[in-house]
């Protein structure tokens, strides 16, 4: 790629005794691709601050946000600069030159949502292991492509959804595994809504900052207006958060949260329902025109029924002993029958981890282990989701088969399974 061997030159590894037992071929190096607002308020300063990681380069086609992200890696490893512990940090405008560098072990993918599968089936093909943003696709074909394209390349992949780290989460979900409320039979989500209606806006000039089109990527081509993209030289919500091209609005982004709970105390984290109806409203013009509110029924084969809608952010499980709910808001649980919540869980019985997600990920790859939210296990999240999104367009009941992952009852149905992508991003 023209230019990008001068970019190359990143940080030097440095030798095992000049870190001690924290860091020599036990450090794992990361660069960090989008700069946007959740990788540089939170994604950035949690790898900053693990003393067995090093960031070496970040990534953003914004001029601004990059040249933001590189002083901050810089200030915070400056004091490294006189020990020689630390040689700088790259920047660069095209995630590709990110991947091409041999110096780095992994990659924390924090960009809109319709760049995260080019850009992780990239990285793994290219050897790297993979922390990508929630949610992790824009259908349910390129999360299948996702899933296999790891595997096939034996990387590390973890979904960043912070929820399994949450103790409500983690107890509600292991007492529910170990029968506390009975045989379940309903399970109840919700998330906030979040996404308003957008009117038109004109065509803008781009700014100088922005490459737009290596922005715009895999998705259709569009003229660029500020509420397509994200604001200028600030963190605030983007606009791209609206706009169906780039995400699908908090039926995935919340869902990819709230759901992953439930399918975790369901047991089905590694598959999905077998039938899905919905209702939802769409906006009836202007350029955000995402979901503005839905009801999403699924059945699911071991007979349990599964209710999600726009809300509040929590998760109940319904039993034949009993229930049990953990609410995001409060990071509170309750129950009834209340004794349920001072149970305890027997050694011989199911125990679930409570790690960080980033620290999940970072052991991940020094172990070679799994993580607790892998490609497999993001992509049927996503996909959960993506089924009630799918049911509302098509306006009736679908029967799903998890394992072939295709609707057996509508050709309609399955013909929104995929999405086209411009060339060169197809997958």
């Amino acid at each position: 790629m023209a230019g990008a061997s001068a970019l190359l030159l990143g940080p030097t590894i440095v030798p095992n005794s000049v870190f001690g037992a924290g860091a020599p071929g036990n450090r794992v190096t990361v660069g960090m691709i989008g700069m946007g607002r959740q990788a540089y308020h939170s994604n950035l300063k949690t790898f900053l601050n693990f003393s067995d990681v090093q960031v070496v380069a970040v990534c953003d086609v914004d001029g601004w946000r990059l040249d933001n992200a590189r002083k901050a890696v810089e200030k915070h490893y400056g004091s490294g600069r006189s020990s020689g512990t630390f040689k700088g940090c790259s920047a660069h405008r095209d995630f590709r030159e990110v991947l091409e560098r041999g110096d780095i072990d992994a990659v924390m993918i924090s960009t809109p949502d319709h760049w995260h599968v080019p850009m992780a089936t990239a990285a793994a093909r290219a050897g790297k292991d993979i922390c990508c943003e929630k949610p992790l696709t824009l259908n349910i074909a390129e999360g299948r492509v996702l899933s296999d394209t790891v595997r096939r390349y034996g990387r590390v992949f973890r979904t960043d959804s912070e929820f399994r780290s949450h103790e409500c989460f983690r107890r509600t979900c292991e007492l529910v595994l170990n029968g506390r409320i009975g045989k379940v039979h309903t399970i109840r989500t919700g998330v906030p809504a979040g996404d308003v209606a957008g009117t038109p806006q004109p065509e803008m000039t781009v700014p100088e900052e922005l490459d737009y089109d290596l922005w715009l990527g895999p998705a259709p081509l569009a003229p660029y207006t500020l509420k397509r993209v994200h604001p200028r030289q600030s963190y605030a919500r983007p606009g791209w958060m609206r706009v169906l091209d780039y995400c699908e609005g908090m039926v995935t982004n919340w869902g990819a949260h709230l759901n992953d709970i439930a399918q975790w105390g369901n047991g089905t984290e590694r598959t999905g329902p077998v039938e899905v109806e919905a209702g939802g409203k769409f906006p009836s013009d202007g350029l955000w025109n995402v979901l503005l509110s839905f009801e999403v029924r699924y059945k699911f084969a071991n007979g349990v029924r599964m209710f999600y809608a726009i809300s509040r952010p929590y998760v109940r499980f319904e039993g034949t002993a009993g229930w049990i709910e953990a609410d995001y808001g409060k990071q509170s649980i309750k129950a009834e029958p209340q004794s349920i919540l001072k149970s305890k869980i027997a050694p011989d019985e199911i125990h679930l981890p409570l790690k960080h997600e980033k620290r999940d990920f970072i052991d991940a790859v020094k172990t070679r282990g799994q993580t607790l939210e892998d490609a497999e296990v993001g992509h049927r999240t996503t996909s959960l989701c993506q089924l009630g999104h799918i049911a509302i367009q098509v306006g009736r009941k679908l029967k799903w088969d998890p394992d072939a992952e295709r609707f057996t009852n509508d050709q309609t149905a399955n013909r929104l399974l995929h999405r086209p992508m411009r060339s060169p991003w197809m997958l």
